[in-house]
């Protein structure tokens, strides 16, 4: 079965979907939206997600009248263990240590300020939102960023105005590119959470240090339509998401957790939205 995986991601097609479906964890995610994201066609995506699928890599779940993809990180995990002990015959001078055995590095965070991104397309609302929350909830723990893979010049003045009427001081606020946190003179991060599903799935390298990252998709209330009324209340749904999971995030308690039970906690946050609180 290992080598079989190993053949099935050997094909650059297949890799890439495995890989965003990796990135769009713990989501499962419909077919037409990776087609849509990798650019494949709807024939060529099946034949992907078939070989994947019955390679044990990914599997499927029926919502509704769709099927959703999601990745199996254990079935990755067997993949790079399989490699250490078989092919570097545990030998950490030519290979990474084995991912079954707990790292130097896997132990609690040491007890200090920790540094925090929020990512999104456009860093105009969602991504804001997070910065603005986590700063004013636990500013005195985390230093707050946000940024946006294609950012636009200007914050959404729906968003803005949900910030201020929650008396959120907006003044230092601004859209900013993920390449200013990638360079060798940024700050190292601590965390990395995309918070819209577009920027999940786009294909960024890894970052320094390998923060604890998690993908906490919301909803983009910029696709709303109706009254400005009915736009407003759809911001006012995300910021309240956004702070039902930066709540549940700011009491983890992040000094005495390992970086397995510190993924695993953040990964969590994502699916336990509970009632939305504005």
């Amino acid at each position: 079965m290992i080598l079989h995986r190993l053949t099935v991601l050997g094909h650059p097609g297949r890799m890439a979907v495995f890989r965003l479906l990796m990135r769009r964890l713990p989501d499962a995610v419909p077919a037409g939206e990776i087609g849509r994201a990798l650019d494949i066609k709807a024939s060529t995506l099946s034949v992907y997600l078939s070989a994947l699928t019955q390679a044990g890599l990914i599997d499927q779940r029926r919502a509704g009248t769709s099927i959703r993809y999601r990745a199996r990180p254990e079935a990755a995990g067997e993949i790079v263990t399989y490699i250490y002990t078989d092919c570097c015959r545990g030998r950490p001078d030519l290979c990474p240590p084995d991912p079954s055995t707990p790292l130097a590095g896997d132990t609690p965070m040491a007890d200090r300020k920790y540094n925090v991104l929020f990512i999104c397309v456009g860093n105009s609302a969602r991504s804001i939102f997070a910065e603005s929350l986590l700063r004013d909830i636990a500013g005195d723990r985390f230093t707050v960023h946000s940024a946006g893979t294609r950012p636009y010049s200007e914050l959404n003045p729906f968003a803005l105005e949900v910030l201020r009427a929650k008396g959120h001081d907006t003044a230092p606020l601004h859209a900013k590119t993920v390449a200013e946190f990638q360079g060798a003179d940024a700050p190292a991060m601590d965390f990395v959470f995309t918070v819209c599903d577009r920027a999940a799935n786009e294909d960024c390298p890894p970052w320094p240090g390998q923060p604890i990252t998690a993908h906490w998709g919301v909803p983009d209330p910029v696709k709303a339509t109706g009254t400005d009324a009915e736009k407003s209340l759809a911001f006012q749904q995300a910021y309240g998401m956004l702070k039902n999971r930066i709540r549940a995030f700011t009491a983890l308690p992040v000094e005495t957790l390992d970086r397995v039970a510190l993924q695993a906690a953040v990964d969590d946050i994502a699916t336990q939205d509970g009632e939305v609180q504005a």
